[in-house]
């Protein structure tokens, strides 16, 4: 346990430092080597790196409908349900999202918009790994879909059969996602990136991933002829700010259900009570035995932190000064919270609201910002598949109302082709020739 208040600002500093990323020079080498190989080779460069660390027997890259479709008719019934029911309820709440094109008069005769489109191809990336994703497959393609994306590029590794997880299948199915390829990694990032000649180049590249994924996304993201990206990545991460009307095995849960995801992601809880920790502490023991994930879990802990406040004011103080990737509050008056907490990529609130609900069915978007970029960067949203950009027009009577004012700041400026443009469209007002 950490009590806050004894701590020196070093030492406040270093109780909420994140595990550090694989981010060494090696991997920046090694990410850097496959880009330029995909770029060069193209298919033949992305089937190697697939046949080497995922289907040594595979041909071909894309995954036809028919096979999707194929593989989606495998999910249970249940399953199937539990699916719908999460894509209705993230579909109505990205709906709720679109934004309003804007049309106003600044000036008399001149009129200023704002309109907003979709982006026209996106990638979707899906990591393979220990378990299917197809939250992640909703939370990409549902916003995706809303926007009116074109193109919906969905790469995943596949597994040692050359498939890929029939409920990832049904997913994309619902999502509308025709585009499917087998491959994943730093490769796939590249391949979507610069293109190859199975998969076209896409405009922005969307998706959780390891250290390589990331190395990838923040290499491509800084070429000319590379893709965008949604947002810097780290370990996934959660902070439960409680109090002692907390319920310890729920708390306990929360810190579990985040250390599942890896060993270097990371829970903290910061609370007043003392004896809420200590309950939280015996509980996660209690339950980390019984996990499936224990040895991932385990691990992940090891990296958690308690942390004692002298009151929630305080706690509330700690958790913007880490900015978690998650927050879940689970004190007497949490929605009253809100109002001081500056900083989280999603907020969970009261009790009965774990980080799962939002991982899965909830309606928000489970992909977040972490390592501390909550602090500048948003959750994804539908504006993330979408660009704005301005319309301007100016009539006549605009040009006569608000040369003047142009021409002066283009002189200001020393920009004389600036005020060139306007003077001579000045001039010819005055000649009486408006239309």
């Amino acid at each position: 346990m950490i009590n806050w208040s004894s701590l020196s600002p070093a030492g406040q500093t270093e109780a909420l430092a994140r595990p550090v990323m694989k981010n060494s020079d090696s991997l920046r080498v090694t990410v850097a080597d496959i880009l330029a190989a995909v770029r060069q080779q193209g298919d033949a460069a992305v089937l190697e790196y697939t046949r080497k660390f995922d289907c040594a027997s595979l041909n071909s890259l894309p995954l036809s409908v028919a096979k999707r479709d194929e593989l989606a008719a495998r999910v249970s019934g249940e399953v199937k349900e539990a699916l719908l029911v999460a894509f209705n309820n993230v579909k109505q709440f990205h709906e709720a999202q679109k934004p309003q094109d804007i049309t106003l008069t600044t000036t008399p005769g001149v009129v200023c918009e704002q309109r907003f489109t979709a982006l026209d191809a996106v990638g979707l990336y899906i990591p393979g790994g220990s378990a299917p994703l197809p939250s992640t497959v909703m939370m990409l393609g549902v916003p995706a879909l809303v926007a009116g994306c074109e193109r919906k590029v969905l790469c995943t590794p596949p597994n040692q059969a050359g498939e890929i997880a029939p409920e990832i299948a049904l997913a994309a199915s619902l999502c509308g996602i025709e585009e499917i390829y087998l491959c994943g990694g730093a490769q796939a990032i590249a391949a979507m990136a610069f293109g190859t000649e199975s998969i076209a180049k896409v405009d922005k590249i969307f998706g959780p991933g390891n250290s390589f994924v990331t190395e990838a996304k923040q290499q491509v993201s800084q070429r000319a002829d590379g893709a965008a990206i949604d947002m810097p990545a780290g370990p996934s991460e959660v902070l439960v700010l409680a109090d002692g009307s907390a319920n310890a095995a729920f708390v306990a849960s929360d810190l579990l259900s985040q250390a599942e995801h890896g060993p270097d992601s990371q829970a903290i809880l910061v609370s007043d009570s003392e004896a809420l920790i200590d309950a939280t502490k015996a509980q996660v023991e209690l339950q980390l035995a019984k996990l499936s994930r224990n040895s991932i879990a385990s691990q992940a802990m090891e990296n958690a932190r308690y942390i004692l406040t002298g009151n929630i004011s305080e706690a509330v103080l700690v958790s913007n000064a880490y900015a978690p990737e998650h927050l879940i509050v689970q004190t007497d008056n949490a929605r009253e919270l809100l109002t001081d907490i500056k900083y989280a990529g999603s907020i969970f609130v009261g009790q009965w609201s774990p980080e799962s609900a939002g991982d899965y069915a909830s309606g928000t978007n489970h992909v977040l910002p972490t390592y501390g970029y909550a602090r500048n960067y948003s959750s994804l949203g539908l504006l993330d598949f979408m660009r704005r950009f301005t319309v301007q027009e100016l009539s006549a009577d605009g040009m006569r109302n608000l040369g003047p004012a142009i021409m002066k700041l283009a002189s200001a400026e020393g920009l004389d082709a600036h005020e060139q443009a306007v003077a001579l469209r000045m001039a010819e007002l005055e000649k009486g020739n408006d239309q």
